[in-house]
């Protein structure tokens, strides 16, 4: 097997592409495959995939394509060109690349591993690319993967931000909570935010929603109520930013009354802050035991914690009417517990009581949600953070977005569906 034939073969070139040279650059590290389509009089039409006659032949363009050895290899081809009645003067499409891509689809599917173990940056030294070269894969993964992915119902739909900068900038996530893949990302989370969501991505499916499940973040409540119908019924608040508020209503009471305290010389709530806050599973067998003392010595802290103690009762309920009953007596309880910070936290979750025990009918939370905010979380601390959300949103997609993303999956390479159009907005 000469050269020719041993870059044909690694090519997967088949008629009318074949190899007509190689020519290995010794001192420029680069080995230069040449590729010709032969003199056929016709060739398909890229946009109608019509035989059509042969008009000219393109300037000649390269593509990166995986090293051979030490060298880079380079493909170098003039692209025939054809004149379609329809369509005009249109360049055929190579069966080892995309249209708008300058590296083969085995080199960028290489890259994309790459860029699931580390960063833009990293893939850019180790294959010797320029940052914007492997931003750009990245890119054209992401388009590629939203152009594939089929148009199934979202059942259960998990909505929550994510902090983007500091001074209070978020992106809001739409997350496909069966799926476990994040659906949609969109700038700030404003209630204009997430009715892009609806009007734009949702516009024909929003009546196959079944339930929402989110926090009690005014904006997305009402883009809910208005987009969803039957929102009332669907809306479920997540139980763990509940249990949140109650856990940070107790620390406020902890805190003030810490302060009271040392101001007459009593260190007792010193350094227990922490065993407050733990959940049952979490819980030492001292930490219950210093709890247990620090409630009968009469402390407010105490009674704020058995008051969020006893409202976890109310998500262990099966019937929603007895869970009514029981959430009217806890509510009592700590409305008149004299502690203003429980007592702001019952009349929140009293105004939310629909959605609170909307739980209790399939017990959805945003767990899943979370676990890739953890996920986003490790993205930004590996980049170092991100100087624009669209970078943001493009690697939130990339690592966490389920997409199909490799040029080598699709069963037909030149498939339309599959080419990223330049008019896409991520």
């Amino acid at each position: 097997m000469d050269d020719r034939q041993l870059y044909e073969t690694v090519l997967g070139l088949a008629e009318p592409w074949y190899v007509v040279g190689v020519d290995i650059r010794a001192g420029r590290d680069e080995i230069w495959v040449y590729v010709d389509a032969g003199s056929e009089a016709t060739h398909v039409c890229p946009e109608c995939g019509e035989p059509r006659p042969s008009y000219d032949r393109a300037e000649e363009r390269s593509w990166r394509h995986l090293d051979t050895c030490q060298y880079q290899t380079i493909i170098k081809a003039c692209v025939p060109r054809v004149l379609c009645p329809e369509h005009g003067v249109r360049r055929i499409r190579v069966p080892w690349a995309e249209r708008v891509s300058r590296f083969t689809n085995l080199f960028e599917a290489f890259a994309i591993r790459l860029l699931r173990e580390t960063t833009v940056l990293g893939v850019a030294r180790l294959l010797k690319l320029s940052w914007h070269e492997a931003e750009g894969i990245q890119r054209r993964a992401v388009k590629r993967g939203l152009a594939r992915r089929e148009q199934e119902p979202i059942r259960v739909l998990g909505i929550d931000e994510k902090s983007f900068q500091k001074r209070h900038e978020y992106v809001t996530l739409a997350v496909d909570l069966d799926g476990e893949r994040v659906w949609w990302v969109g700038d700030h989370r404003r209630k204009e935010t997430l009715d892009c969501f609806y009007t734009d991505e949702m516009a024909e499916r929003v009546h196959e929603i079944e339930e929402v499940v989110m926090d009690m973040w005014p904006a997305y409540i009402s883009s809910t109520r208005t987009h969803v119908p039957e929102a009332e019924r669907k809306i479920v608040f997540d139980k763990f930013h509940v249990v949140q508020h109650l856990v940070e209503a107790v620390d406020l009471v902890r805190r003030k009354e810490h302060a009271e305290l040392r101001k007459q010389g009593d260190d007792r709530l010193a350094g227990t802050k922490y065993r407050w806050l733990k959940g049952a599973a979490r819980r030492t067998a001292d930490d219950a035991q210093q709890i247990r003392a620090l409630s009968k010595a009469g402390l407010k802290v105490g009674r704020a914690w058995a008051i969020k103690e006893a409202a976890l009762k109310l998500w262990t309920y099966r019937s929603e009417t007895w869970a009514r009953k029981y959430f009217k007596r806890w509510y009592f309880w700590a409305t008149h517990s004299r502690l203003e910070p429980m007592i702001r936290v019952a009349k929140m979750m009293k105004q939310h009581l629909d959605g609170i025990l909307a739980y209790l009918r399939n017990r959805r939370t945003n767990a899943i949600t979370e676990g890739l905010n953890s996920v986003i979380q490790e993205i930004k601390y590996r980049a170092r953070g991100y100087r624009n959300r669209e970078s943001f949103r493009l690697a939130i997609l990339f690592h966490c977005g389920g997409l199909k993303m490799n040029p080598l999956d699709c069963e037909e390479p030149l498939c339309r569906t599959c080419l990223p159009d330049k008019r896409m907005r991520l």
